[in-house]
């Protein structure tokens, strides 16, 4: 794996409870700049991995940092007690496609805690899967079926939508962990996650981190299919 440099920050608190998640976010900074405005925000996450593929540990595993927020996903709200948050540096926040470089670290670096504290595949989410309305990070070109082909995270089968018998897309929602109360922005974090075609790419950065997810969003009936087939991967 790829050396690990350390620069720790003051922004973070003593964990109480076992890792069970992993957390992957974006911004669009360098991993200098990121330790700026993290700074700047009294925030924190693990491990910052920068285009080049360097890794920069910030907080150490053992304490909580903070990089989720309100959060909420499966049977956990405040994911931050909770999980490893590692952010990748993309000047498009995830709509444009990550450098091998950075996908080769985040690759040995997530194997690497995954092991070492067995988290289940269906933790292994994004910042806009346990926050879908207030965050699009890591974005729609992050590559999650490469991830789950590793051994990171889950990804489906469509021939599993045939084996679950629900339709409804609320429950189905639930079912894979997404916290329903907005209906339209837990699709929309869903369709990020599984079918990234169906989402806009949007270059204006700081509207997108504003409006995270389209008001009137209703879920396209033609990816029931998917939603069911992930579902079935991620039920309990």
């Amino acid at each position: 794996m790829t050396r690990i440099i350390q620069h720790f920050v003051p922004h973070f608190e003593e964990r109480h409870q076992k890792v069970q998640a992993l957390i992957l976010h974006c911004s669009a900074h360098t991993p200098e700049e990121m330790l700026k405005v993290l700074d700047e925000k009294k925030l924190s996450a693990h491990y910052i991995i920068g285009e080049n593929g360097e890794i920069w540990q910030t907080v150490s595993e053992k304490n909580k940092a903070w990089h989720a927020g309100i959060s909420h996903w499966r049977e956990i709200d405040g994911l931050n007690d909770y999980s490893i948050g590692i952010e990748l540096s993309s000047p498009a926040m995830g709509q444009k496609e990550y450098t091998k470089k950075q996908i080769d670290s985040a690759v040995g670096l997530c194997r690497t805690i995954i092991s070492h504290y067995q988290i289940p595949a269906c933790n292994v989410v994004g910042h806009s899967d346990i926050a879908p309305t207030r965050r699009p990070d890591p974005g729609k070109a992050f590559p999650w079926q490469y991830f789950a082909s590793k051994g990171i995270g889950l990804w489906y089968d469509i021939n599993d939508a045939e084996k679950i018998s629900i339709n409804e897309v609320e429950e189905l929602l639930r079912i894979i962990g997404y916290d329903t109360t907005n209906l339209n922005a837990a699709a929309y974090a869903f369709c990020r996650h599984f079918v990234a075609d169906s989402v806009a790419e949007n270059s204006d950065i700081e509207q997108l981190m504003t409006e995270i997810y389209p008001k009137d969003f209703e879920f396209p009936h033609v990816y029931l299919p998917v939603l069911k087939a992930c579902a079935y991967r991620y039920r309990r």
